[in-house]
């Protein structure tokens, strides 16, 4: 469990320098014990980690280096290299960092480990909750993080349709949810063309998970996440080393639970919506081909000019469905384009929206929750470029591969008629290798800083 140590008066220090620090520090940390760091080599630089030796041969404590908290290269979470870097024992900060909250958020995240086949039995070092702090939200905000990264990172042998909707179904009602499914045939019966067209191949059948809860009257946000538990391309087919880490293309579907998990168990004061449409893109005689014309919820004709471009057909019948109800703000999430990393790598996930107002806050809470995201445009003359030619649109456009990740969030946004604002987030749910704030694999992306804005907004009451 991701969970602060409880106070101990033996707690070993842990001590933050960097070069200007250093000299100021080195009277509190102990003459003998910076002495023993000189002689050691050691020198405060960014992530550098420095033990320091008591009597008897025990821990006395730790230096850690940072960056000076004004400079470019400054990483909030940085000091969550300690949760896997100290020694077992309880840890403290002597001298808070600028972002105790955040210092501390990142030691908890970067102790996940996906132990389901490979436990992780190392002892681990555990921290004491900084003074001030709400250590609550930071654990479950941790916790959360941890049940996205376990549902990315599990294979697709284990987590296929109908496991994910369990894992869906299971959160909403542990948190008092009222949720409804619809699968397979009965999809196409109320009018869900586009995910039973893309889900019909595989041997488990497609399905709409859809749930509600929170006070009726609040504020109405709803979370729609793509959810194709693996995607083969489809008659497109994927080469080999394009389908190796499709077991990760029900990103957007993770990132939409985890945040519904952080507002639920936060009580915000908001009526939370989230619609999840799971399939498996697969191959079979079934499976939807190229140059088929395939009619949607909204009612706009879809050619399917690519069988791989399929998240976007399943969220676009999500979105009608969910706009529906004209909510106050909806997201939507998305493992959606190579292009969004061709654009700004792995680590910087893309965010669309027509709003200015909402695009400002999402970009700052992202960065006061030191959870990267960038904003790209609607740029409506590339509109031309997803236009069909015996439909009303295509699924994979006339662009060449050019602005894919930008034609996809316009191809979305025909599908969102009446929310009051809405944005499109282009994941890629995956870290390719570790981070200071957690390992290599699955990664959730955005849903700290939109919990961050949401909870500025809708309080608990």
């Amino acid at each position: 469990m991701l969970r602060f140590a409880a106070s101990a008066p033996d707690a070993l220090p842990v001590w933050f320098v960097n070069p200007e620090t250093f000299g100021d520090l080195r009277s509190a940390i102990g003459s003998e014990a910076a002495a023993f760091a000189d002689r050691s080599g050691f020198r405060p630089r960014a992530g550098a980690l420095q033990l320091l030796p008591g009597r008897d041969g025990q821990l006395a404590g730790a230096l850690f280096g940072v960056d000076a908290d004004d400079a470019p290269t400054h990483d909030p979470l940085a000091p969550g290299k300690l949760g896997t870097a100290l020694p077992e024992g309880v840890w403290r900060f002597a001298n808070p960092p600028a972002d105790a909250q955040l210092a501390a958020l990142g030691f908890l995240m970067a102790q996940y480990c996906y132990a389901r086949f490979k436990p992780d039995s190392a002892p681990k070092p555990t921290l004491v909750a900084p003074d001030g702090l709400g250590a609550l939200r930071i654990e479950r905000i941790a916790a959360a993080v941890a049940f996205g990264r376990d549902l990315v990172n599990t294979p697709a042998n284990l987590l296929g349709p109908q496991a994910l909707e369990q894992e869906a179904v299971r959160l909403a009602e542990s948190c008092g949810a009222g949720v409804s499914i619809l699968r397979g045939e009965d999809l196409a019966g109320a009018n869900f063309p586009l995910i039973h067209a893309v889900g019909r191949a595989a041997a488990e059948e497609p399905r709409l998970v859809d749930f509600t809860w929170g006070r009726a009257g609040a504020p109405k946000v709803t979370l729609v996440g793509k959810g194709v538990t693996f995607d083969t391309g489809g008659l497109d087919i994927k080469p080999a080393a394009g389908m190796e880490l499709m077991k990760k293309d029900m990103g957007g579907a993770a990132t939409a639970l985890t945040l519904a998990q952080l507002v639920m168990q936060a009580e915000l004061d908001l009526r939370l919506r989230v619609v999840i449409p799971i399939v498996e893109n697969a191959i079979s005689a079934s499976a939807m081909r190229p140059g088929d014309v395939i009619a949607s919820r909204k009612g706009l004709a879809v050619e399917i000019g690519n069988t791989d471009a399929e998240g976007r057909l399943i969220l676009a019948d999500a979105l009608a469905l969910a706009d529906e109800e004209a909510p106050d703000l909806m997201f939507d999430f998305a493992t959606l384009t190579g292009a969004a990393r061709v654009a700004l790598g792995p680590d910087l996930p893309p965010f669309y929206s027509d709003d200015d107002a909402l695009a400002d806050a999402i970009a700052a809470h992202a960065r006061w929750a030191c959870d990267p995201l960038w904003r790209l445009p609607l740029w409506r003359p590339y509109d031309a470029m997803i236009e069909g030619t015996i439909g009303d649109l295509s699924n994979s456009g006339t662009g060449g591969g050019m602005a894919g990740s930008i034609t996809a969030a316009l191809f979305l946004r025909r599908f969102v008629e009446k929310a009051k604002a809405w944005a499109h987030f282009d994941v890629y749910a995956w870290n390719p290798t570790a981070r200071a704030h957690g390992p290599a694999g699955g990664e959730i992306q955005g849903a700290r800083a939109l919990f961050d804005l949401l909870s500025k907004r809708y309080p608990r009451r």
